[in-house]
């Protein structure tokens, strides 16, 4: 909290004050049987920051929300773990911005981040999601570099935690989209997406080469290099105004992916993401939100990588299946629902609290059919990182069945 505290301080500096930091009574202060909610008096961590290292200090006006070019940064730097990683060091930060003053315009944004981990991984994103005047058009860019030795559990749904071991490998992934709108919140998109895989090895956890019989990548087809080069087609529909931290709206996404061998991709082969969101307020006159999440992951023709294959935590933004590790099942075909609620803990929305659930199931290899389900669920915490772009440190610990468990970090919601 100490290092979230000073970086944010800093970072914002520039900026003039205003309100001051002590919070007075307010005739606006909603009150229900379980939680009080300040609409008209938010508090974030950079509010917080300026009050205690600079005593006296006034809150940062809310009424610089909607500034076209001003840069809504949430900044972190941060130990954290996962069940995948391990313990880690992250830096990174997320900017938050308008490209227009209509109040009707999509926030846009930048992620990124650098994280090292004990398990010697190097994860290095970079994300972002942009959006033109009226929302004409938006740019979507996902990034990536990784060094990544991580743990993978072979193929279906019913595969056991002690026939696990390592794939070591570096990758990169280049995927970019242009989406222009058709209709009101509806789009129409193509892109280019490249991923590249080299130095691939299984081993063992103490790191030797042989992890001892035939593996399914091995059945699958194990290579030392891997690459997947084609376009993606993509129908969109988005009436959220926030994607950061939407608390209304709906998101439905068709995006066909097809790879080709005269792009560069190791075989031809084609998917299918099928994606839909959706956010309620609950009770209607609450801040708290209702949000519930659908993404199916289908491979149509071919054969996928491996490690581009549909698995857990292995969606864009490394969020599915919170409760197991990432890559626990793995499969050609995986159909996943989660549901979350969202409520304030804090009156200043400084802190607040989710509970979820999730249930996932990915095809079998020899059947491919869906023939187990795999649920989850836990809670987590919220802290306001940045109360114009509503940007929060999401921390969640999650249960799954057979022992699966762990927590889950993030910068921005889940979903």
């Amino acid at each position: 909290m100490v290092v979230l505290l000073i970086c944010s301080l800093f970072i914002n500096a520039q900026e003039p004050l205003h309100l001051p930091y002590v919070q007075k009574k307010d005739s606006t202060l909603k009150k229900y049987s379980w939680f009080s909610y300040n609409a008209n008096n938010q508090t974030d961590i950079t509010d917080v920051a300026r009050s205690v290292l600079k005593k006296g200090s006034q809150k940062l006006p809310e009424s610089n929300a909607h500034v076209p070019g001003k840069l809504h940064i949430s900044p972190l730097i941060a130990p954290t773990y996962t069940i995948q990683t391990g313990f880690g060091a992250l830096i990174g930060s997320e900017f938050a911005f308008y490209t227009d003053s209509n109040k009707s315009e999509n926030i846009s944004s930048i992620l990124t981040s650098i994280n090292y981990t004990q398990k010697q991984q190097t994860i290095f994103p970079i994300e972002s999601s942009i959006w033109t005047k009226d929302n004409k058009y938006n740019f979507q860019t996902d990034w990536r570099y990784l060094n990544y030795p991580s743990i993978t559990y072979g193929l279906g749904g019913n595969t056991s935690l002690d026939k696990a071991y390592y794939i070591d490998y570096n990758s990169i992934r280049l995927h970019q989209a242009l989406f222009r709108s058709i209709a009101k919140n509806t789009y129409v998109g193509i892109g280019y997406d490249y991923d590249h895989f080299w130095n691939i090895k299984e081993e063992t956890a103490s790191g030797e080469d042989s992890v001892g019989g035939k593996t399914d990548y091995d059945n699958y087809g194990f290579k030392k290099t891997a690459t997947a080069s084609g376009i993606s087609v993509g129908l969109l529909y988005d009436s959220r105004r926030n994607s950061i931290n939407a608390d209304n709206g709906s998101y439905l996404n068709f995006s066909y992916r097809p790879r080709f061998t005269f792009l560069g991709s190791d075989e031809n082969w084609q998917s299918l993401l099928v994606e839909f969101r959706h956010y309620e307020k609950f009770p209607k006159n609450s801040n708290n939100v209702f949000a519930i999440w659908s993404y199916n992951w289908l491979t149509l023709r071919g054969n996928p990588p491996y490690l581009l294959l549909p698995s857990t935590g292995w969606d864009a933004y490394w969020n599915t299946g919170r409760g197991y590790t990432q890559g626990r099942f793995r499969g050609k075909n995986m159909v996943y629902l989660e549901s979350e609620y969202r409520f304030a803990i804090t009156p200043d929305g400084l802190f607040s609290g989710v509970v979820f659930g999730n249930m996932q199931s990915v095809s079998e290899n020899v059947s491919n059919k869906f023939e187990y389900i795999a649920p989850g669920y836990g809670v987590g915490l919220r802290i306001k990182l940045n109360k114009f772009s509503k940007t929060n440190f999401c921390v969640d610990y999650g249960f799954g069945k057979s022992g699966n468990r762990g927590f889950a970090l993030n910068i921005g919601e889940v979903f």
